[in-house]
């Protein structure tokens, strides 16, 4: 089990950089005085339709490590 988180830690730190910066670009885009509201949704959704992606990505992940599945290549 602990070589399984020591495998979990790098796409865990990734993926939480990834989320912390793209909420913040959707804040900045909802505080920006003077976008039009189309700009702000786009630079809203878009962000957060990533996170959520990346978070998605990171759960799959962790299924792989779990399952023993660590190479992917291996399979073809």
């Amino acid at each position: 089990m602990k070589l399984h988180r020591k495998k979990i830690i790098a796409p865990l730190v990734i993926t939480i950089l990834l989320v912390i910066y793209y909420m913040g670009f959707s804040a900045a885009c909802i505080l920006m005085k003077g976008l039009p509201l189309a700009v702000k949704l786009l630079g809203t959704i878009i962000p957060l339709i990533l996170a959520r992606g990346c978070i998605y990505v990171l759960v799959e992940r962790i299924r792989e490590i779990r399952s023993g599945e660590e190479d992917d290549l291996s399979n073809y």
